[in-house]
């Protein structure tokens, strides 16, 4: 819905057009150029993933073709990288897709498949990490007169109290976000809820994982999390086109939408307790390895320390994660992690 008056628009109208709209900020934009995601602080983010694929791919009784896709896939790094880690006979089966908007970069490999929207069939591996948080979503508030959608004037972010909520609006906040008291805000999430549903409905099988900054219906942030971010540094969430407008994600209200979509089982974890799964554990290497192979332990040291920072509670290991399949159980590592 979209207010006539003086170009107020909701935040869901307002951060669609500057976020994905003919010149907006990730049509012309790399994600790297202004924030550190898992995937560009380290290697051993996409070293993980491939070993989640391994598995996936045992369970599926390793097919012909195994399908790895990554939505929101910015630079095409994390595909590249999987490539590159993945054993050879399971990387000549793979057939990577990077879903994005952008245009494709020169440095991308060749046989990754490079396309705005996702596939039509998945059998294999879906990660969207930082995706969900970028799917524009609309605020409410509420003020003396009740409940309010809020609009906001793209050109300088400032607000003002708008109409009711809608009674999708309404009913998805009544379940998973209520607004008790005067100026108590919510980012209004079902259409993350049906974005991750069409990512599901597409999975014919295999394992989808979503991974983003997130937050459960006991704990949700009083004022809403609406942050932006441009060249490295957290800006004011003006939705003008000149910088990323991002809110955290109620995953578990995604989850639910997943398994109505169809998802057989699910994991809603962390970070940190994922990648310890999978093996990136942030331990220090014996120091008697630094006399028998200093080239080996100097290696070792700096596996750890960016295990370290992907696992990190208070940075990138307090992401959400959530796991859900298709036609398989939870790969061993998530189901036991």
């Amino acid at each position: 819905m979209e207010s006539l008056v003086s170009g107020w628009l909701t935040w869901r109208t307002a951060m669609e057009r500057a976020l994905y709209g003919e010149d907006g900020f990730y049509r012309r934009e790399r994600p790297a150029e202004h924030f550190r995601t898992s995937v560009h602080a380290s290697p051993r983010f996409a070293a993980a993933l491939t070993r989640l694929l391994v598995e996936v791919d045992a369970l599926l009784g390793r097919p012909d073709r195994l399908d790895v896709v990554d939505i929101g896939a910015g630079s095409g790094r994390l595909l590249s990288n999987i490539l590159a880690c993945a054993p050879p006979e399971l990387s000549a089966r793979l057939a990577p897709t990077a879903v994005e908007l952008a245009p494709r970069p020169a440095d991308v490999p060749s046989r990754i498949v490079w396309r705005p929207d996702l596939p039509s069939g998945v059998t294999g591996l879906v990660v969207a990490n930082e995706w969900l948080d970028n799917v524009p979503l609309d605020v409410a508030e509420r003020t003396p007169d009740g409940v309010r959608t809020v609009l906001v004037d793209p050109f300088t972010g400032t607000e003002r109290p708008g109409p009711p909520p809608s009674d999708e609006d309404r009913d998805w906040l009544e379940r998973w976000w209520p607004l008790p008291e005067p100026g108590d805000r919510a980012e209004i999430g079902h259409p993350r809820c049906a974005a991750w549903s069409a990512v599901i409905e597409r999975l014919s099988a295999g394992l989808a994982l979503a991974v983003d900054y997130s937050h459960s219906r006991e704990s949700r942030p009083v004022y809403g999390t609406l942050t932006g971010y441009r060249d490295g540094a957290t800006v004011p969430a003006v939705p003008d086109g000149s910088c990323d407008v991002t809110a955290h994600v109620a995953l578990d209200a995604c989850m639910v939408a997943g398994k109505r979509a169809g998802a057989t089982s699910s994991l809603l974890t962390t970070q940190r307790e994922a990648l310890r799964a999978l093996g990136l554990s942030g331990a220090r290497p014996p120091l008697d390895l630094a006399h028998r192979d200093p080239r080996a332990y100097l290696a070792a040291l700096c596996h750890a320390g960016e295990d370290a920072e992907l696992t990190d509670p208070s940075g990138l290991g307090g992401f959400g994660w959530l796991a859900q399949t298709t036609a398989i159980p939870l790969p061993p590592p998530l189901a036991t992690g």
